[in-house]
């Protein structure tokens, strides 16, 4: 039945799990009612993509206690323009970390009426909880983060491999880890050449730490996630485990697929994340690790923080902060990339929205699907643009991307069918919300 209050948005390229084509998505009561033929009348898009807003799980807001680095209004805002509409925020670098009952409820709070995009949280394993992961389990988070190596912030102390194990065997979750082992982690003195900074993290310190990983997982026959794989020399034990059953899944991120080490200046410090940017030959191997399913997810891991933090003086990689600031621009450097790859929007949405929504169990998210949450992006995937900072939403504009040229603009979007505007309507998430 057409109601007056319905949305009808029609597109010659709608992609839904089936592929892609010329359709009309009816919008009602905030969930997409029905996929209809082209010819419906409604708001014709005309060239542009819709495709279903992205979701990104590896989110650093930062508030409370860092909201000077990012904070929710700027980082959902900048979340939207880049046709995000879920975002799950990670359990450091607040202040206090999520790691308990109390610190999610001062999250949830801080975020409450900021957000212009859908949000969930992510709690925090550290030395010192793992007696209370089944309570924050139980509180609402979407899984628990652990660190294998020193997290940059004291107060989010990482874990010993016999730590992961008991945290494995505590609580039947998704555990979420950075995995660099911290024994093949070599000491550094201040320098401005990339190269020794990325002779510093070798792509041994991930091999060695995710062995540890999948061997723990085959153990305690637990649920892991590898974080922002760096090195494909994982790749192969990645597959294999995956071959044997073992309950493991992994994300990489745009700055992996889209720069190289070859191409970072010396005294470049915003182009400094951890673990690095290696050679484009390694970026090539990902991309085969995507396009083989080994590699299940792009995920932005927007980590910003103050500008005297991230550009010291000296432009010392030893000592800047290790983040990449992308939230914004995931899609189109990842767009660009894939396209000259030979890879189609199908392919993007399954890496951006539909596989991520499968991993944190949110069956409404992710997809054009009838009775799935209306959110929704208009894309025009031949449009260029040169990224100016100046045009960025969220708290700092420094981004290793100003003055690249990049494929696919992002039009409009759309958050459970009420097009995003200004005006927080974002909604705080907890595990089974969309059931």
């Amino acid at each position: 039945m057409t109601t007056a209050d319905d949305l009808v948005l029609r597109s010659r390229r709608v992609v839904t799990p089936d592929g892609v084509g010329p359709a009309a998505v009816r919008v009602r009561d905030g969930r997409i009612a029905a996929i209809e033929a082209y010819a419906t009348p409604g708001h014709d898009l005309g060239e542009l993509a819709l495709l279903p807003g992205l979701v990104d799980p590896h989110v650093h807001v930062n508030e409370p206690g860092r909201t000077d680095w990012e904070g929710f209004a700027t980082a959902t805002r900048a979340a939207a323009a880049g046709g995000v509409t879920t975002i799950i925020d990670m359990p450091l670098n607040s202040l206090p970390p999520t790691v308990s009952i109390a610190a999610l409820a001062a999250k949830r709070q801080a975020a409450s009426g900021q957000c212009h995009v859908d949000v969930g949280f992510w709690g925090g394993a550290v030395p010192d909880n793992l007696a209370c992961l089944p309570d924050l389990i139980s509180a609402g988070v979407f899984g628990l983060k652990s660190f294998l190596v020193d997290s940059g912030v004291p107060e989010f102390p990482p874990l010993s491999v016999d730590q992961l194990n008991q945290a494995l065997s505590s609580v039947d979750a998704l555990f979420l880890v950075h995995a660099e082992d911290p024994d093949e982690i070599r000491d550094t003195r201040a320098s401005r050449r990339y190269a020794d900074f990325l002779v510093s993290r070798p792509p041994a310190a991930e091999v060695r730490a995710i062995a540890n990983v999948l061997d723990a997982a085959r153990r305690t026959g637990a649920r892991v996630h590898i974080l922002h794989l760096s090195s494909a020399d994982a790749l192969d034990m990645i597959e294999q485990a995956k071959h044997d059953g073992v309950r493991v899944s992994a994300e990489t991120c745009p700055h992996y697929l889209a720069l190289a080490a070859e191409e970072v200046p010396d005294g470049a410090t915003q182009f400094k994340c951890c673990p690095p940017i290696r050679s484009s030959a390694n970026r090539d191997a990902l991309w085969d690790g995507l396009a083989a399913g080994v590699i299940d997810e792009i995920v932005s891991d927007h980590s910003p923080c103050v500008p005297e933090l991230k550009l010291p003086d000296v432009g010392d990689f030893a000592g800047a902060w290790g983040g990449i600031a992308s939230l914004q621009l995931g899609l189109p450097i990842v767009w660009t990339q894939a396209h000259a790859r030979g890879h189609g929007l199908a392919d993007v949405v399954r890496w951006m929205a539909q596989r991520p929504a499968e991993i944190l169990g949110l069956r409404r998210k992710g997809r054009i699907a009838v009775g799935a949450d209306a959110d929704l992006v208009a894309f025009a995937p031949e449009e260029t643009f040169t990224v100016d900072p100046a045009r960025l939403h969220h708290r700092h504009s420094l981004t290793p991307y100003a003055g690249q040229h990049l494929l696919g603009v992002v039009e409009a979007t759309w958050l459970r069918g009420v097009r995003v505007d200004g005006e927080p309507r974002g909604m705080l998430l907890s595990p089974g919300d969309d059931r």
